[in-house]
């Protein structure tokens, strides 16, 4: 067995898009199996969720195991860990335990880009983020390897965060603005851990993209939902984004009916499916596929033996 450790090394989003955008393609087509997620949920500090899936087109299956644990910025530690165990098609045998905390935000990263590639009004775009943390950057630098940015309009809770994530963005014309001025753009990316609305209809324009990130767990929301109301709706997989995704709430109080959903981001990546009109409002509600998961540990396993440690 191999073991692939936090400092192994991660390949760049100039192949982490693709392999993803793939792995969406053959979800699209119907050709992987995918058990929903499965939450054990922690009622005063976090939950941690399962991730099993078998994405034959890259030959590879295992399971996820990723943890929320909003609190733990506080002592000094991720939000969000993980960690995959690969398994053996033929045997069944554990072939590789990789360290997949930093994967998560690739992934996650990589999900929004792909969403944006197809989604966003024009190329190139101005882009909004809402939050300034780990998948807020994660965010940025897979849209980045994928499509133009001419601008970006951050928004935090915290001025200096926000601040400071503009700096380290200042290649793209990065700025701190208000929340309601960071809705002016064709991209806006919502990346924060909110349980209420952040984003209010009025401040959405005409033919915005948006991707819903943060909401990832029943009861988690950052969108009024008369945005939904009045958008196209593009999910990952049905089943979890009205379990815990973006739509969760408006489902659960009857304010969205998932009947309405426009289509995955897999049948928009095969051309199945895709925005109505250069004027509509689109979101992409992600919650995070196995699959993903994936479809970037085949990446890391590429460079066979590179990483290799004794292991247990």
């Amino acid at each position: 067995m191999k073991y692939y450790p936090v400092h192994a090394g991660y390949p760049p989003y100039a192949e982490v898009n693709p392999a993803v955008e793939a792995a969406f393609a053959e979800h699209g087509r119907g050709n992987v199996q995918m058990p929903p997620k499965v939450y054990v949920t922690f009622v005063e500090s976090g939950d941690f969720r399962t991730m099993p899936a078998y994405l034959p087109a890259r030959g590879i299956a295992g399971v996820k195991i990723v943890n929320v644990h909003p609190q733990n910025r506080t002592r000094g530690l991720p939000t969000v860990m993980a960690l995959t165990v690969i398994i053996d098609i033929t045997t069944g045998i554990p072939t590789a335990i990789i360290n997949a905390t930093e994967l998560t935000a690739l992934r996650t990263g990589a999900a929004g880009a792909i969403a944006a590639k197809y989604l966003a009004p024009r190329h190139p775009i101005t882009l909004g983020i809402v939050g300034a943390g780990r998948q807020a950057e994660a965010q940025v630098e897979a849209t980045a390897a994928s499509l133009a940015i001419e601008e970006i309009l951050v928004w935090s809770r915290s001025e200096k965060s926000a601040e400071a994530f503009a700096e380290r963005y200042s290649e793209y014309n990065a700025r701190s603005v208000p929340l309601e001025r960071a809705c002016d753009c064709d991209v806006l990316t919502t990346t924060t851990p909110s349980t209420k609305p952040v984003v209010m209809a009025d401040w959405i324009h005409e033919g915005t993209h948006i991707n819903a990130i943060g909401a990832d767990a029943p009861g988690k929301q950052e969108l009024d939902p008369a945005i939904l109301a009045k958008a196209e709706v593009f999910v990952d997989d049905p089943g979890q984004a009205a379990h815990s995704g973006e739509i969760n709430v408006p489902v659960g109080t009857g304010d969205y009916d998932p009947a309405r959903i426009a289509g995955t981001l897999g049948e928009v990546v095969i051309g199945k499916k895709g925005r109505s009109s250069p004027d509509a409002i689109t979101i992409f509600d992600s919650t995070g596929l196995a699959i993903q998961d994936l479809a970037i540990a085949a990446l890391v396993l590429r460079d066979d033996g590179e990483y290799e440690l004794p292991f247990p």
